[in-house]
């Protein structure tokens, strides 16, 4: 199959992905795991489709997928992971806890009609970057602020919907 290439206008040669063997059984995270065990030297395509298409799978159809928009409420406390973004070749982020009633909502859209999780940004952002992301990692000319990451599953069974269709003011040129 060969596609247009817009920005070049070169035609492109699109690749199709072999098909999920039906014992396909790992998720992203036991990619991952399999790595750290050094059973795996490296994960490519199309183990990281298939590994997103069966993380879908799993996902229950009752479950409502995350849209740009949503705003998530935390029904408990809960330790979470948080990522710091950088003006570097470098992603960090920790452990912190976000605390019942804490909002969250998803800033971007995805690439997928039927994502397996969302990028999500705090509401109240200074409030809980303070809390969460030390001094030293704020004040950095190179730090570039925090987010989040959760699947679709924690969205609907940790959180609460209590909005859709959020567009985040932004004040100034620079947000944060």
């Amino acid at each position: 199959m060969c596609l247009f290439n817009r920005k070049s206008k070169k035609p492109e040669r699109s690749v199709e992905r072999p098909p999920r063997p039906e014992d396909w059984h790992f998720t992203f995270a036991d990619l991952m795991a399999e790595m750290k065990a050094e059973k795996r030297k490296s994960i490519g395509q199309p183990e990281l489709d298939w590994a997103r298409d069966y993380e879908r799978s799993m996902i229950p159809a009752t479950m409502r997928f995350p849209q740009k928009g949503d705003v998530y409420e935390a029904l408990h406390d809960m330790e979470v992971e948080f990522m710091t973004a950088w003006a570097a070749p470098f992603t960090g982020g920790g452990k912190a806890m976000l605390m019942q009633g804490e909002r969250v909502f998803v800033h971007s859209d995805s690439a997928e009609e039927k994502p397996i999780g969302a990028y999500v940004e705090a509401m109240e952002y200074k409030m809980i970057e303070e809390r969460m992301v030390s001094a030293s990692e704020r004040t950095s000319s190179k730090y570039g602020g925090f987010y989040f990451y959760f699947s679709t599953v924690e969205l609907n069974t940790k959180f609460v919907l209590v909005q859709t269709g959020y567009r985040k003011r932004l004040a100034g040129i620079f947000p944060r």
